[in-house]
C-alpha cells in the first residue's frame, strides 16, 4: 500500500441489498437538466444521463443522452437500477427503481424510491471527459505537463485516461479543469492501472486528504456543474492543493 493509500478508502461499493432497509419514497430535490448515474444493483455502470423527465412528487424518472453523449446500453423491462446524483444540500444519495423503457435514446424508471448509501460508498464521481494533466511533485513550475483525459472525478479521487505509462503507487500532481471553474490542483496516488485500449491506460486517482475547506469547495462545484449551474469560483487563500 502506498503512502496515500491509507487517506480514503478504496473501495465505495454499495452494500449488498441484504444488509440494506426498503427505502423511502420520499425523493431528493431533482431537477430536470442534471446529471445522474445510473448503474445495476451490482455496480456495474450502464449511463450517465441527462433528467428530463420529472416533476415534483412523482417517482418516475426520464433520463436522455447528455451533449455529445453516445448511445445508452439498455436494459430489460422490469428489472432494478440503482440511480446517484447530488441534491440541493451538496448531499450525495442513491435511488432504486424499475426500469419502465430502456432504448439506446431514452431510460425511463418508475418506483423510485430513496436507497440507504453504504458508509464504504461516499464519493459520487462526476463524468467529465474533460481536460487534465499529471505533473511530477518535483515539477514545480509545471513545465513538463502529461496531458491526459479526466474521465470522471469525485471528493475522494478521479479517474485519468492518458498515453503515458505509470505505476501503482506513484505519487503524482493532478490539474483538472471544470467548465469555467478555477481550475484545481490535487496531490495524489495511482492506485489501479488498467490498460483501457491497445496504448491508452486508465488510472483510479486517489487524493490526499483534502482539508475540510478544499472539500467543501469541491463538492459544491461538482454539484454547480452537475445540475448545469456556471458560477465561476475564485481560489479561496485558505486553500492548499488548489
Amino acid at each position: 500500500m502506498g503512502f496515500f493509500s491509507h487517506l480514503l478508502g478504496r473501495d465505495y461499493d454499495y452494500e449488498d441489498e441484504d444488509d440494506q432497509e426498503e427505502g423511502s419514497g420520499v425523493l431528493p430535490d431533482l431537477h430536470n437538466g442534471m446529471s445522474l448515474t445510473v448503474e445495476t444493483p451490482e455496480g456495474q455502470e450502464l449511463l450517465v444521463g441527462r433528467l428530463t423527465g420529472y416533476a415534483p412528487g412523482d417517482s418516475s424518472l426520464t433520463l436522455e443522452r447528455l451533449p455529445g453523449g453516445l448511445s445508452f446500453k439498455t436494459r430489460e423491462i422490469g428489472t432494478s437500477l440503482l440511480i446517484r446524483g447530488f441534491d440541493e444540500q451538496m448531499s450525495q444519495f442513491v435511488l432504486k427503481g424499475t426500469v419502465q423503457e430502456s432504448t439506446r435514446l431514452v431510460c425511463r424508471v418508475k418506483d423510485v424510491k430513496m436507497r440507504p448509501i453504504s458508509e464504504h460508498r461516499q464519493n459520487f464521481r462526476l463524468h467529465v471527459n474533460g481536460p487534465a494533466a499529471l505533473y511530477y511533485p518535483t515539477d514545480e513550475t509545471r513545465s513538463n505537463p502529461e496531458e491526459c483525459v479526466l474521465v470522471d472525478i469525485s471528493s475522494g479521487g478521479a479517474c485519468i485516461e492518458s498515453e503515458f505509462l505509470h505505476a501503482e503507487d506513484e505519487v503524482l500532481r493532478l490539474w483538472v479543469k471544470l467548465r469555467d471553474y478555477v481550475p484545481m490542483e490535487f496531490m495524489g496516488e495511482i492506485i489501479r492501472v488498467v490498460e483501457f485500449q491497445p496504448g491508452k491506460f486508465r488510472y483510479g486517482f486517489l487524493f490526499a486528504q483534502l482539508k475540510e475547506s478544499e472539500l467543501t469547495e469541491l463538492t459544491r462545484t461538482l454539484y454547480n456543474v452537475q445540475v448545469g449551474n456556471v458560477i465561476p469560483r475564485r481560489r479561496s487563500d485558505d486553500t492548499g492543493h488548489w
